[in-house]
Parts: C-alpha cells; structure tokens; sequence
C-alpha cells in the first residue's frame, strides 16, 4: 500500500483532518512557517536583484527534521498549508526542504475542514502556484526594506526599539489625522424646537420643528428660535399632508474578515487580534461532544460574500425546517463582492448546519462559541426574508410654519427573528428627525400642543477610531487585506504608538512624534493613496500580470533616495517626559512614566545613576484576603491579566480569576468569578473558605 504525507500548520488542523483520511495517510504538522528572512541582518540582497537570503527559523531543527524523515517513507506528499499568500509561502519553503519538482502536483487547499473538502483537495492536487509565493515574497522583502531602512533612523533620532512598518504607518496616520481633526475642530451652535401634541382621544405624539411649509430653516441663533416661538403663540396646529408607506429592510450578506472583526468588536468586545485568534480555532478544528474534532467554519481570511450552491441549498433548507415558508425568500440571496476584493474564497460560515447549536455550545469555552454563533446567526440570516415595515410621515401645519414627525411600525419582522446588526454608538444618526410609533392621523385634524420646547446644541468632532471603525477605514481606503488588519493594530498598540482609551484608539505623544517624522521625510510611507496603490500591484503580481523584483526596483529606486535626504535632514528629536506621582523609594525623585516592550512602566529620572524602575498596575479595587494590601489587575509578559498584592513578594497572593462586585456570605472578603458554560462560579478569595456561589448567567451575556 502506499504512504503518503499530508503537511499542515498546526496539531488541531491535523487531528480534524486525520479524521477524513484512511490509515496509509500520516498527517503532520509544521508547526507554521519554517523558514524566513534572518532577524539580525537585512536578508535581503539588494544590489543581486533584492534576492531574499532565506534561513530555517531558529528552534525548527527538529521540526524539519522530522518532517525530512517522513517525506523520505512516503510515496506521495501533500503540503495541505492555508489557502492564501502565506499559505502558498509556507507550502513553497516545504517543497524546497522536501526536494520536490517545481511541477510537483503535492499542493492541496480546501475552504473547510470537511470530509468532502478535504478528499476532494487530494484527488486534485497542483503544482505551487509561484505567483502567489511570488506575492507573498514582495510583500515581505518591500516591508523588511522599509522596516529596516526606517527604524535606525528613528532609533538614532526618537528612541531605541522604535520601527515603522510600511501598512502600520499608514494607519497610524489615519489616527493621527483623526486627533488632529478632534483637536482642531470648532463647534458650531444649532437649535432644534420640538413639539408634544395631543388628539382628541388624548393620544400624543412628537414632531420637530421644519421651516416654513415650503423651505426648511436652520436654527442656528437662539434670538431667531425666540422669534418664531413667539409667533406659533396661539397658532392652530392642523395636520398637513400624511403619507403611509413601506419600508424593506434587507438582511446583510455573511461576514468577510473585516465585517467580522467589526461586529464582533461591537457587540463582543473583542479585539480584532481576539476574534483572528477564535476564528482560527474553529476554522482548523474543536472537540465536539460525539463528533471529535470539527472544522466549524470556512476559512477566516477573505474578502468575499461568495456562498456555495451547497451552503446555499442547506440554509434554505433550515429556513423552511425551522421558520417556515414565509421566512423563506424567493431566490437564494446573492451578494455582490467588492469590486478591489481578491474573491479567493468563499464568506466566513458555517461548514454543516446538521449539529445543533446547543450540542456545540457544551463544548465549547464561552468566547469561542460567542463568535461561532455570531457566524452562524449571521449566515442564516443573510438566507431571510426582508423585514417589512409600515411607514408614516406627517407635517403639522402651524400658521405659516411646519412640524415634521415620523413612525414606523414593524409588519414583519423577517430575518429580524434572528439576527439584528449592530452599529457604533459614536455614529450619530444623519436623520434629525425623531422616529417613533405615530397614532392614527388625517388630514384637516386639529391637534393641541401641549408642549413647545426649544433646545441648544453643538456639533461634535469626529469620533475616535475603535478597532472596528478603524478596519471598516483601512478596508474602504484599499490598505491592508483581510490578513493584515489584526497584525497592523496588534503592532501600534504594542509599539506604544497608541492606548486604548475604554474602546477608542488614541495616539501617544510617541506616536504623534513618529507619525510627524515619517510625514515629512517619508511621505509615501504613510501615504493612504500609495499604500493602497502598492497593495493594488501585489494582487497584479498574484494575478500574473507584474513581477515582483520589477516592482522591488521600481520601489527602491526612489525610496532608496528618501532614505538617503531623511538621514541627512532628520535632526535629534527630545521626547516629552510624563511624570507621575509615584515618588522613587530608593532616591526620592518623582517617577516618570515610560513606554518598554511590556507596556508602560514607572522609571526613576535619575537613571543611570538610580536605576530604579516597576511595573504600572491598576487597581482591582478590593484589599487583599491575606495582608489587606491593595489588589491589582497586573499582567504576565504575554499580557494575560490576573491579580497580585501590592505587597509582593512578602505577600504571595494571586489569581488568575478576575475579582466581582460580590463579598463572601461567610467571611466579607471578596470573591472571584469564572464562568463555566451558561454558569457564573464565584469563589472566596480568602483560600482556608474557599466559599462558592453558583448563579445562572443574565441572558444578555450569552
């Protein structure tokens, strides 16, 4: 019988599809890339036509080994990497320590990790695609070359440990860009008059104030709302035109990458590194109770809202099973993909709509399964009926002035039964009308004002940028693909060129420092229109119509030349020191807050000669169960979060479990919680009680 090797990325990806394949198949991981660019030299071979210098990731030997000794008992190898660039660059560095033929048929990539994908990917296995390694090597020399060119520059001049990747600072511009608008913006006044009027059966009603009956008016001075209140004294009220209507409400098409990572930032609260991280999880395979390991969702990185016939045909059939006829549209829905989307792959879905969610649910951690069933309301619901609703507008004719008001009831409520989307709270409505449930209303009918009030109010800046609004921006303005967006914004906050202020994402002064630098000597680098232009040329390349070392030429010549002004032209930059109330306990000087690899820590200014420094903790905001020290929220090197005593290390309290708003019945120390399933575990602190309560979680945190 014949042997044959499947290579994946990672265990989980292998034990979901050991599954689908018989016993003279072995599947075997890489454990991701095992070779790439050198991290202590540039790699890269400028003056021979930019060849990269590849090297075998240090702490891989093994791995490689390993690999080479199973390549060598199979009689057929399968490179089963992800189905994407960086994919294809893994599965190319693959063959090469492989020594397999350039038209070797070993590469196999399928969408899901099903029985059907999986065997039907080995039954038509291709040569490497080098046009989408080729990509992927463009991508990877241009950004080393940058980040390598640049960040000297800023070392010698801003700080040690600074960089700036050529996509990163790009988006940090449009954060800087952002505060600088915020910083700069005037607040113009406005006014609105709004009405409370009654009918006769002393049902009410709101409407706002529109103009005169045939031209609207800004209120923009309170003398001039003094003024018409002063002529609608003792006016009749009589309602004017009244126009019933309907209103559809079309569900929207399934998650691409970045619609995932926005809603799953408003209405989870991840971050878009968070939701990448579960994503992959389910993508490459999880323990189902009575199933093993399930591939739950198509790939996870794609810019389509392709669904297949298949898909199609079993969400249609779960409509008619679950909702019925009425919930079932016509014709499948079909949605249009962006006109610069790659198309490679399909939406992110479900992979089957046979196992129940509830069975799922038991077996996954609550996070994980919180974003499976967004993905799956999601895909169900874009399969759904419109929601229907009626429509009411009304004018309230007042002398010779006009109210308008506005209702809606819904009629049907449609995919609605399932899924609603969300939006950013700090998107304000464009609509100045007040919409709500309006009574039955004719025209000719007197209504009475009960109440005439007037109001002052100021435009807002701009808001902030969260992670989600920030994706929806860099996917709109063409920077960065689907594998980018994540990596970009996990770079600037570890950087320090940007904190999280509750959900916003606000510059530093290091970050305003670097971003001013990069803008005045390196202007294409944070160019929005170059950065998306570069990103237009990688798909050419992908596409086979542009070489990648044409394009590295084409950069360089230019870019080359840029480097070469700044370092002559970029003078010494002083970094404002921020001082804190934190007096230092070795030499007495105020301490100062800095920016290190692990986030902000408190340093002594009298460094060298006091080399005092210590972390900066947040307080829990409860005493300890041990010594009545104060808790903090302290966090480990990988920036999981638990909680310490202040006192340590005389007092050795921790935990990895968050505190709550509880104290414990049987001793008032405070307690822990964790959740387990639709559970919430609170637990004392205080370990000789180790007192438990057990509550069933509010329906709202499912």
């Amino acid at each position: 019988m014949s042997k044959y090797l499947v290579v994946v990325e990672s265990p989980a990806k292998a034990k979901t599809i050991k599954k689908f394949l018989g016993k003279n198949y072995k599947i075997k991981a890489s454990m991701g890339h095992i070779r790439d660019l050198p991290k202590s030299s540039l790699g890269v071979d400028i003056e021979n036509n930019f060849e990269p210098k590849y090297i075998n990731i240090r702490g891989k030997g093994s791995i490689i080994s390993e690999l080479k000794k199973e390549a060598k008992e199979a009689d057929k190898i399968f490179l089963a990497t992800d189905p994407d660039r960086e994919g294809e660059a893994i599965s190319w560095h693959l063959s090469g320590i492989f020594n397999l033929p350039e038209n070797e048929k070993c590469r196999i990539t399928f969408n899901e990790i099903t029985k059907n994908a999986v065997t039907k990917a080995v039954k038509s296995a291709r040569p490497i695609d080098k046009n989408l390694v080729d990509a992927q090597q463009a991508r990877r020399v241009l950004d080393r070359i940058v980040g390598y060119e640049i960040s000297p520059i800023l070392w010698r001049n801003v700080r040690k440990g600074l960089s700036a990747g050529r996509v990163q600072s790009a988006a940090m511009k449009m954060i800087c860009d952002r505060e600088r608008e915020i910083e700069q913006f005037i607040p113009e006044e406005y006014w609105h008059i709004n009405g409370l009027f009654q009918k006769e059966n002393g049902k009410t009603f709101k409407a706002r104030f529109y103009g005169l009956k045939d031209k609207k008016i800004e209120l923009s001075r309170e003398e001039e709302v003094k003024s018409i209140l002063q002529e609608l004294e003792g006016v009749e009220y009589v309602i004017g035109k009244v126009k019933h209507g309907e209103k559809k409400r079309a569900p929207l098409p399934p998650f691409t990458t970045s619609t995932l990572q926005q809603e799953a930032s408003r209405k989870l609260g991840f971050s878009t590194k968070k939701t990448m991280m579960l994503a992959q999880q389910l993508y490459e395979g999880v323990d189902i109770e009575g199933e093993g390991a399930v591939g739950l969702i198509t790939y996870m990185r794609t810019d389509s809202t392709r669904i297949s016939d298949e898909a199609l045909s079993e969400a249609r059939r779960y409509i008619l099973n679950k909702y019925g006829q009425k919930y079932l549209p016509e014709k499948p829905r079909i949605y249009k993909t962006k006109s610069n989307s790659q198309d490679a792959h399909e939406a992110i879905r479900p992979t089957t709509l046979e196992i129940p969610l509830e069975t799922i649910k038991g077996s996954l951690q609550r996070d994980l399964f919180r974003l499976y069933k967004l993905i799956w309301e999601r895909f169900i619901s874009s399969q759904m009926e419109s929601a229907l609703y009626d429509t009411m507008a009304v004018d309230i004719e007042a002398g010779k002035y006009l109210f308008k008001a506005k209702g809606s009831r819904i009629k049907f409520n449609g995919y609605l039964v399932l899924y609603e989307e969300s939006s950013d709270e700090s998107i304000e409505s464009n609509s100045e009308e007040e919409e709500s449930l309006l009574p039955e209303l004719t025209e000719g009918e007197r209504v009475e004002a009960l109440e005439i009030k007037h109001s002052q109010h100021f435009t807002q800046p701009p808001s902030r940028y969260t992670e989600a609004m920030l994706v929806k921006s860099m996917e709109e303005k063409g920077i960065g693909r689907p594998s980018t967006y994540a990596p970009i914004i996990s770079t600037i906050l570890t950087r320090g060129y940007v904190v999280k202020d509750k959900k916003f994402l606000v510059p530093t002064e290091l970050g305003k420092i670097v971003n001013d630098l990069l803008e005045n000597h390196f202007r294409d680098i944070v160019n929005i229109n170059f950065t998306a232009e570069m990103e237009a040329k990688l798909d050419s390349i992908e596409e086979g119509k542009l070489g990648w070392k044409e394009l590295m030429n084409e950069f360089y010549k230019d870019f080359s030349k840029t480097v070469k002004d700044a370092e002559e032209k970029i003078e010494k930059v002083t970094l404002p020191v921020e001082e804190s109330d934190e007096v230092c306990e070795k030499c007495g000087r105020k301490m100062v807050i800095k920016i290190g690899r692990y986030g902000k820590f408190l340093a002594c200014p009298g460094f060298p000669e006091c080399r005092n420094a210590k972390p900066i903790f947040e307080d829990a905001g409860v005493t300890c169960p041990k010594c009545g020290g104060k808790i903090f929220i302290k966090k480990t090197r990988k920036g999981k979060n638990y909680l310490g005593c202040e006192n340590y290390p005389e007092c050795d309290y921790s935990s990895w479990d968050m505190h709550s708003d509880k104290k414990c019945p049987e001793c008032g120390n405070f307690m822990t919680k964790k959740y387990r399933g639709n559970k919430i575990l609170y637990t004392c602190s205080l370990e000789s009680c180790s007192h438990t309560i057990e509550e069933t979680r509010k329906k709202q945190e499912d």
